[in-house]
């Protein structure tokens, strides 16, 4: 059997970094990459021996007049592939499902998407199983995903009768300067629950679980600040032996 060939469509915060995670598998290769315009990161992709490929036709004149070099159109890379990992903006996945569909080709979307929009939400450490046999899959937001990790291996271990947490988020991302806030604080919604409870919820349904957040002023990591009700009784030194089995919690000493 061959290797598995992935597209990777967008070469953003999340695109880039899907790439390089495939190129590492010994049973996967990256057939290829999508981009909407010429800039910097062309020459990241060329240097990491990434094919490219424009997104359209008007994507493709602007690649010609920035004097890149392209292999072709996004549909001749879909039909090259065995999946397509959607790293593209919220709501421009949607758009491409009917392109996957019609192709016959299997994708997986990013937490922007909406849920309805696929066959299963996932977290490999938590819903794996979920998620088999599917050709259309959403991996979770980053926040979605860290709470999904930690209240799951509570639920796991001790029994999980409801989950109230606070989101404090990032502004944005490093590159997107046009982004706040600058110099605020931004209930992000200004009502409860925030998206990130429902999102959970499509990894572990069972669960009740409330959330609200806060956008900052900063590119920096986001903070979780979590009050889960647990069925059973648990110390700290329990709470600390349960996370220590995931392979994807790090846990760092206070004094540090």
């Amino acid at each position: 059997m061959g290797k598995l060939r992935v597209c990777i469509n967008g070469y953003g915060t999340i695109g880039k970094r899907v790439a390089d995670a495939v190129k590492l598998q010994e049973d996967m290769v990256v057939e290829g990459v999508v981009k909407t315009r010429a800039d910097y990161s062309c020459e990241l992709i060329r240097e990491r021996g990434y094919p490219l490929y424009a997104a359209s036709k008007e994507s493709l004149e602007s690649f010609k007049k920035a004097n890149v070099k392209v292999e072709g159109l996004a549909e001749d890379l879909f039909k090259k592939c065995d999946v397509v990992v959607d790293c593209t903006p919220e709501g421009i996945g949607a758009k491409y499902k009917p392109v996957y569909d019609s192709i016959g080709v299997k994708a997986i979307f990013q937490g922007g998407e909406k849920p309805v929009l696929v066959e299963a939400s996932f977290v490999a450490e938590v819903n794996y199983e979920k998620a088999l046999n599917k050709r259309f899959i959403r991996v979770v937001s980053c926040n979605t995903t860290g709470l999904s990790r930690t209240i799951g291996y509570l639920d796991k271990s001790f029994g999980v009768r409801k989950v109230r947490a606070t989101i404090i988020r990032r502004g944005a991302d490093p590159s997107e300067t046009k982004k706040g806030p600058i110099n605020a604080l931004v209930p992000n919604p200004a009502k409860f629950p925030s998206h990130h409870g429902p999102d959970v919820q499509t990894i572990l349904p069972h669960l009740e679980v409330v959330t609200g957040a806060v956008v900052t002023p900063t590119t920096l990591m986001h903070v979780h600040v979590v009050n889960a009700e647990l069925k059973s009784d648990a110390s700290v030194e329990d709470v600390v032996k349960c996370f220590s089995r995931s392979k994807r919690i790090r846990l760092i000493d206070a004094a540090f």
